[in-house]
């Protein structure tokens, strides 16, 4: 009998040995899977994180590799503007502001102004505004020509606010064109500008 209960006993042991084995293993074979699942997961998201970054880092560069280009553009035109300025300047400044101050010059100008005034050849009525501290050296030196600019159409003025050339409008008129000092250089700078670019740079 004792071999009986103990072979039941070893009978039961052993049944309930594999069945512990067996939930322990299908335990393991889902923990398994769990774990290879959690793994599979965490490698995808670590992908989308990584292009992600890897995306971010192109955009960045590519951001400051346009930013780096247009700043060098600005700064080449810059120094191109500077350029094409100091060399416009150092043609017309001491030219222009001998011109603007020779009486000759002067009264070439007003004549020619107002024969392109009324090109057909009709009467004009021009005043022209010298600069008033120079009234003195410019009435002795446009003197011998004072006929020739009164039958031109022209009276001559002056004015404080001229310092250097001359301004001429119509007679008792509300405008003038101005052949000052600054405004013949902002004209010829104007003009010469887009030539030098084109000699340096072209």
């Amino acid at each position: 009998m004792e071999s009986k209960l103990e072979q039941l006993t070893q009978k039961l042991y052993d049944e309930g040995l594999a069945k512990g084995k067996g939930e322990a293993e299908k335990m393991v074979r889902e923990a398994e899977v769990r774990a290879e699942k959690i793994v599979k997961e965490a490698r995808a998201k670590a992908e989308q994180v990584e292009a992600k970054a890897a995306a971010a880092a192109e955009e960045m560069r590519k951001n400051t590799l346009t930013e780096v280009t247009l700043a060098g553009r600005g700064a080449v035109a810059r120094i191109k503007e500077q350029i094409e300025s100091l060399i416009v300047a150092s043609a017309i400044d001491k030219g222009v502001h001998a011109a603007a101050i020779d009486p000759e010059f002067i009264k070439k100008i007003l004549l020619e102004t107002a024969h392109g005034w009324n090109p057909a050849g009709g009467k004009v009525s021009l005043e022209a505004l010298l600069p008033e501290a120079r009234r003195g050296e410019l009435d002795a030196a446009l003197k011998g020509s004072a006929g020739e600019l009164l039958g031109a159409g022209i009276e001559v003025g002056y004015s404080p606010e001229v310092r250097s050339g001359v301004r001429v409008g119509p007679k008792g008129g509300g405008y003038y064109v101005s052949l000052e000092e600054d405004a013949l250089k902002a004209l010829l700078t104007e003009y010469l500008r887009p030539r030098i670019a084109k000699l340096l740079f072209e």
